[in-house]
């Protein structure tokens, strides 16, 4: 698939069939292996790409190192590649317009576009921007317009439930094509969400998170596995190597390493 084709089926993933189960990479080999593994569409993770590279979540990556992370990542998948771009790395609207492009030019059919504790008019000024950038390359991004109303705790109870759907509005008339809400695990609060927001709803997976037909059901139509697969990976890696140094056993990695594929015969 070209680019634009690809476009367009990552955006078909939202509408029709089953809830979207997106895996989130941070770099080409751990992408390779979501999509290998059946993934339809894969993601960047933002904290996870900015952490393999020893940075800090919250727009601390230099944007050469995002860019050439999307460009490994979508050259080793045939699927649709999303990137998280977590604020844009600017709050100015020319600087944004040109990320985007670049965004779009390194191979993603999709962004996530986070508002943080930014005022939400500043962020819906920033979606709109993001917008008219992206339909000027002619590639239909999907821009995931994220509000972190409950990730941050800038409200609580049903205050929170009230400016989340607020900021979604917002997003949507500037031009957003998905809506992202990271933090919420309660059924009754995701469905409510999933009823009142006009475009397909994103939920965060967290451990206490219903499974995937759950929150279909609900009315979800994107779940994303954020850090997860990230943690699990390093999990794995600092046990094994905290066995390992301690009498260098040989077998302290195997049971880690166990099932994967032959990475250079992938790649070659």
């Amino acid at each position: 698939m070209d680019q634009k084709t690809k476009a367009e089926a990552f955006a078909a993933l939202h509408h029709t069939g089953d809830i979207l189960i997106l895996p989130n990479a941070w770099d080409a080999a751990s992408a390779a292996v979501m999509a290998d593994a059946g993934a339809k569409a894969v993601a960047t993770s933002s904290a996870a790409v900015a952490w393999s590279h020893g940075y800090p979540d919250g727009d601390a990556l230099p944007l050469p190192l995002l860019l050439a992370t999307i460009s490994a990542v979508a050259r080793v998948c045939a699927v649709p590649v999303t990137a998280d771009i977590e604020g844009g790395y600017t709050d100015d609207l020319t600087q944004l317009g040109d990320t985007i492009k670049a965004v779009i030019g390194a191979g993603a059919v999709g962004i996530n576009l986070e508002d943080g504790r930014r005022d939400a008019h500043l962020h819906a000024r920033k979606v709109e921007a993001a917008r008219k950038a992206a339909d000027a390359t002619g590639v239909a991004l999907f821009i995931n317009a994220r509000t972190d109303v409950y990730l941050k705790g800038l409200a609580e109870g049903h205050a929170a439930y009230v400016e989340t759907v607020r900021r979604a509005e917002l997003y949507r008339t500037a031009g957003a094509s998905g809506i992202f809400v990271p933090g919420p695990s309660d059924p009754d609060l995701i469905g409510r969400l999933a009823d009142e927001i006009k475009l397909p709803l994103n939920i965060m997976l967290l451990p206490t998170l219903a499974k995937a037909a759950q929150l279909q059901a609900l009315g979800v139509r994107r779940v994303s596995s954020a850090t997860a697969p990230f943690r699990a990976a390093y999990a794995t890696v600092a046990k094994a190597t905290a066995a390992f140094l301690q009498d260098g056993d040989p077998a302290a990695f195997a049971a880690g390493a166990e099932g994967l594929g032959n990475l250079n015969k992938r790649f070659e």
